[in-house]
C-alpha cells in the first residue's frame, strides 16, 4: 500500500517513481488474468485470497473490502465444494462449468476456483425452498439437512454425467460468505477428505454425518493400526465381503433389521442368521448398542488403516 502525506510536496522525480510503481502493481495484478471475463477475474482473485488464508498460520477471517464490494457476499448462500478427479485444466472449463451451474442452480451462482481441480460454489439459499416445495403433500416436511442432501445429489448427478465424470461434492448449511467463507471452505475440505478416507466409493459428503469420522481422524495413525490389529486378531469375520456389505447396510439404516433385509433383498431370517454367526465368531452382537458402536469403529478404522 502506498501512503502519501498530502501536505508534503513531491519532486518531479518522486512523482515519476510513484507513477512507475503504480503501473507495475497494476500490471502485476492483471497479467495473471489476461483473457479472463470479468466474472472469472473476480472469482479467481477471490479464490487466490481464500487459498492464501487457508495456508496462513493466522488467517484473516473477514473478506477485504475490495472483494466484498464486487460481489453479493452478504446474502445467505449455500456453499458447495467440488473436487474433480480428472486432470483437465480448471481454467479452461470455467465457462462451461458456469453455464451448467447457472442452468441447474440459478443465474446468480458464484463459482470460485481454488486449488487444482477444486471449486467453491455459492448458490442462492432459495434453492432450499424450491427443494422442499417439490415434495409430496402427504409426506412430512423435509428437514434443512435433507433438502441440502437432495440438492447435492441432484447437482452431483448432473456434473458427473454432463461435465467431468468422477467427482466429489460436499455441501454445508447456508452462510453469509463475507463473514464465514474461510471457516466454511476449511470445513468442506475436511469433509471431502474424511469422506474419501472413510467411505471409499462415496462421492457426496455431508459434514453432519461425519462426526465420528472426524473424531477418529484425530487419533494418531500408529494407535489406529494397533487398535484394528487387536480387534481383528481374534477373527477375520469382519473382512468377509458379505459381512462387510451386511454391516454397512445395517448401520446405514439405523440398525433396523427389517429395512436392512429389504435393502439387501434377503429374508429377515437370513439376516438374523448372519448377525448371529457374527456374534458367535466375534462375541459382538450388533443389535446391542454398545457392541454396534464398537463394530462401527472397527469398520471405519479398518478402511483407513488397510491402505497405510
Amino acid at each position: 500500500m502506498l501512503e502519501i502525506n498530502r501536505q508534503q510536496r513531491l519532486s518531479e522525480m518522486e512523482i515519476r517513481l510513484i507513477g512507475w510503481a503504480v503501473n507495475q502493481m497494476l500490471a502485476e495484478s492483471s497479467k495473471n488474468y489476461e483473457g479472463f471475463s470479468e466474472s472469472e477475474r473476480y472469482a479467481s482473485e477471490l479464490g487466490t485470497w481464500i487459498d492464501e488464508q487457508l495456508d496462513a498460520s493466522e488467517p484473516k477471517l473477514l473478506l477485504p473490502d475490495r472483494l466484498i464490494s464486487r460481489g453479493r457476499l452478504f446474502s445467505s448462500m449455500i456453499p458447495f465444494l467440488l473436487v474433480c478427479e480428472q486432470a483437465e485444466s480448471g481454467r479452461a472449463s470455467f465457462g462451461e462449468l458456469e453455464k451448467l451451474l447457472r442452468t441447474f442452480l440459478a443465474e446468480d451462482v458464484l463459482i470460485i476456483p481454488l486449488k487444482e481441480q477444486e471449486w467453491l460454489i455459492l448458490g442462492p439459499a432459495s434453492l432450499i425452498h424450491d427443494a422442499q416445495s417439490g415434495e409430496r403433500d402427504e409426506e412430512e416436511e423435509e428437514s434443512l439437512e435433507e433438502s441440502l442432501a437432495s440438492i447435492a445429489f441432484g447437482l452431483h448427478e448432473m456434473l458427473a454425467s454432463e461435465w467431468m465424470g468422477d467427482c466429489h461434492l460436499a455441501i454445508s448449511h447456508p452462510i453469509s460468505p463475507a463473514n464465514s467463507i474461510i471457516g466454511t471452505t476449511a470445513l468442506l475440505r475436511e469433509t471431502v477428505h474424511l469422506g474419501r478416507a472413510f467411505h471409499i466409493g462415496a462421492n457426496i459428503h455431508l459434514p453432519w454425518l461425519l462426526h465420528l469420522e472426524r473424531l477418529l481422524n484425530t487419533i494418531p495413525e500408529a494407535h489406529r493400526i494397533k487398535f484394528v490389529e487387536q480387534a481383528l486378531k481374534r477373527t477375520d469375520a469382519f473382512l468377509d465381503p458379505e459381512i462387510l456389505t451386511t454391516l454397512e447396510t445395517f448401520f446405514a439404516l439405523d440398525c433396523n433389521v427389517s429395512e436392512t433385509a429389504k435393502k439387501l433383498y434377503i429374508h429377515r431370517n437370513t439376516l438374523l442368521y448372519r448377525l448371529d454367526k457374527l456374534k458367535q465368531e466375534t462375541e459382538l452382537d450388533v443389535r446391542q448398542f454398545r457392541d454396534a458402536v464398537l463394530v462401527k469403529i472397527i469398520l471405519l478404522l479398518y478402511k483407513v488403516t488397510k491402505r497405510a
